[in-house]
This record gives structure tokens, C-alpha cells and sequence, in this order.
């Protein structure tokens, strides 16, 4: 759909990556890289989304390839299953993640991944960021699918933001389940690998020093961590969760609880950046949406000042801090697990008028990631 597009462009060759791979490792390895987290594409692996449809071996020689050029330079493998590329024919057959076919055909696909590259792959990441699928592809309706209620006025495909996201989210966490009980059940005693999931969650800092809004910036990891770590760690979800969506919230069968509970051997975090929560009671009088569900409004300033410095994504703002903050609540409320930052960066104004050797001296992101490596030093401390 090119007019869902910014600029109506694709990713058909994007950074040609299918060709250039071993120059790319060369890269690594020259940047004395010891682990590269890459993804696999569904559809390149099963182009009909499921093995009725046919296994296409030349995607498999691809990533053989790819992953034995990598173990030849000394560099691990970090292998995310699905990011976001769900094969367009689950879509039109019966809607991909909103329902539950796609448990068995997730779970199908993943043990294809471990069939074939396990005896070199040892960290598997079942899901990158479920909440960005769920609440952009179906709350908002600014990513894939490009579902959400249509009174929210974004020009979407159909859809609604009051109940789809949850239902998606549940379908996903079914999935990364099944994943991981065929991973223990059949390959991780031979293959010596782990397995895991890669959540984003941005930091809450509440907005004042209030009970209201130190309640709402909590209420807010709820709602983007808590919606996953909480059914991975308990096997339900958050009781706030539960408790302001209701019956519009999936519930777990006794048999899709006891999978959930503990079917991760590591995190995978991603950071990116930090909000101000406030509490917004106010908002149970709107329409139902999972943006206004958690009762917190989010802002980037207080009293003027931002929370950190912009970047080129409107969104994101330098706050280093918050990671160490992240970290530190992770461990506290879910049992110390093993944590990896999968995903931390920056994006910077593009000037097309530097010259290049001013365009390389890159003190801007230099500065980013000095401060968050500072901010996990401390949290380890």
C-alpha cells in the first residue's frame, strides 16, 4: 500500500543487505563487533506464510549463508523470528495476528528457523516489540495493518482501537509461547541455545511529585511493559490492566498461562527514550481506545523545559537516565532476569550541505550513547 508511504517508497532493495552481506560482516568485524542481531523474513522463508505452502530453500541458503559468514568472523548471532514482516497472505486469509490460526502457524515457522540454523543459532528472539504491533498497527493505525476505531479520524483500514490491540498483543504472546515450548521440548538440549523475547518500554517519569501521578507513570509501564513481562512472569497480566479494561482484555486459559509463565531465558530491552506521565481520570469519559485506557496523559515538557534534547523523530528525546531507571525496575519487579539492550540509537537532522568530513564528526550520537553506556554502568552497580 504506497499510499501509506511518507514518500510512496518500498523496502524491495533497501540497503541490499541479500547481496552485500559479507561486505557487511567485513564491516563487523573490522569494528571488532563480537554479536549481530539480525531478522529473519517470514515470507522469504515460507512465501505462502505456512508449510502447506512450501518452504523456499533458497531463503534458507540465504541466512545459512549469512549466519556461517558471521561465525567465521568471530561474531555471534542474535536471531529475532518476527519483525513485523507478517507474510501478506495470513493477512487476507483471516487477519494475521487478530486471530488465533496464527498461534499454530508462528509456532510452525519459528521451528523451521530452529530446525535449521540452531545448531549455530544460540539466542533466539521469538518477537521484536509486540506493543509496536499491537498499538501502532491497531490503536493508532500508523504502521501495518493501519487498523484503528474510524472517530479517531487517521484514515485507517477498518478497525477498533478499543478492543483490536488487546486481541493482537494476546495472539502474540500465544505465539512467542508456542515458540518457545517447541524450542525446550525438542531442540534446546542438543542445539545449547537460549531463547527470548525483545520488549520496548520507554521510561514514566511522573509529571509532579503527586500520589495521582506517580500512580499514573506507573500505570503507564503497565500498559507497555507490564502488558507483556507480567504474562511472561505470572501468566496474567497487570492488575491495572485488568482492572480499567475489563472484559475488553483476553483472558489466559490455565493451559496458555502455565506456557507463558517463565518461557523466556533472557530479556531483549529496547530504549529509546523517556515521557512524563500525568494522571488523567478525566479520560474515562472518552470513547474506549487502548491510547486513553491506561488514564495517563504524556507529555515531553514540564514547565516549559523538555525532558531531554529532540532528536530528527519527533518522539524521541534524550533522557540516558531513564534506561538506568528502566533497568533497576525491570530487575526489582520481574526477578532479576537476564537482560541484553537489543535496540538503543539515535537519529540526527540530515544537513545535505555539510561537507563530509564535518558530517563525520558525529559528537551528537558520540554523546548519546556515552551517556546511556554511563547510566547502565551505574545500574549494575
Amino acid at each position: 500500500m504506497a499510499e501509506k508511504i511518507a514518500d510512496r517508497s518500498n523496502g524491495d532493495v533497501a540497503v541490499d543487505a541479500y547481496h552485500r552481506y559479507k561486505e557487511d560482516v567485513g564491516i563487523m568485524k573490522q569494528m571488532n563487533l563480537d554479536a549481530y542481531r539480525l531478522s529473519i523474513s517470514w515470507s522469504r522463508i515460507l512465501p505462502k506464510g505456512r508449510l502447506s505452502g512450501g518452504v523456499n530453500r533458497e531463503g534458507i541458503n540465504y541466512y545459512n549463508n549469512l549466519i556461517n559468514e558471521l561465525l567465521a568472523n568471530g561474531i555471534k548471532s542474535f536471531v529475532t523470528i518476527f519483525h513485523w514482516d507478517l507474510p501478506q497472505t495470513l493477512e487476507h486469509e483471516y487477519g494475521g495476528f487478530l486471530s488465533s490460526p496464527i498461534v499454530d502457524d508462528f509456532r510452525d515457522y519459528a521451528e523451521i528457523c530452529f530446525k535449521e540454523f540452531g545448531d549455530r543459532v544460540k539466542h533466539w528472539i521469538t518477537l521484536n516489540e509486540p506493543w509496536t504491533v499491537s498499538r501502532n498497527g491497531y490503536a493508532t493505525g500508523g504502521m501495518a495493518p493501519g487498523r484503528c476505531s474510524a472517530w479517531q479520524n487517521l484514515n485507517c483500514t477498518g478497525g477498533d482501537s478499543a478492543t483490536e490491540p488487546y486481541i493482537v498483543a494476546h495472539n502474540q504472546l500465544l505465539a512467542h509461547a508456542a515458540a518457545v515450548d517447541v524450542y525446550r521440548t525438542k531442540y534446546q538440549v542438543s542445539q545449547k541455545g537460549s531463547i527470548g523475547i525483545a520488549l520496548l518500554c520507554h521510561w514514566m517519569v511522573p509529571f509532579s511529585n503527586t500520589k495521582l501521578d506517580q500512580d499514573a507513570a506507573e500505570r503507564a509501564v503497565d500498559f507497555m511493559l507490564g502488558w507483556f513481562m507480567d504474562p511472561l512472569t505470572t501468566g496474567e497480566y497487570p492488575r491495572s490492566m485488568q482492572s480499567l479494561v475489563r472484559n475488553r482484555l483476553p483472558k489466559f486459559s490455565k493451559e496458555q498461562s502455565r506456557l507463558l509463565k517463565g518461557s523466556f531465558d533472557f530479556l531483549g530491552l529496547n530504549y529509546y527514550t523517556s515521557n512524563y506521565a500525568a494522571n488523567a481520570a478525566s479520560l474515562i469519559y472518552a470513547r474506549p481506545s487502548y491510547n486513553t485506557d491506561a488514564l495517563v496523559n504524556f507529555t515531553t515538557e514540564r514547565n516549559g523545559i523538555p525532558i531531554g534534547q529532540e532528536a530528527a523523530s519527533s518522539w524521541l528525546h534524550v533522557y540516558p537516565k531513564g534506561l538506568r531507571d528502566l533497568l533497576l525496575y525491570t530487575k526489582r519487579k520481574y526477578n532479576n532476569p537476564l537482560i541484553y539492550i537489543t535496540e538503543n540509537g539515535i537519529d540526527e537532522f540530515n544537513d545535505p550541505t555539510l561537507p563530509l568530513e564535518e558530517a563525520l564528526i558525529d559528537a551528537y550520537r558520540i554523546d548519546y550513547h556515552y551517556g546511556h553506556l554511563y547510566y547502565l554502568q551505574t545500574a549494575m552497580k
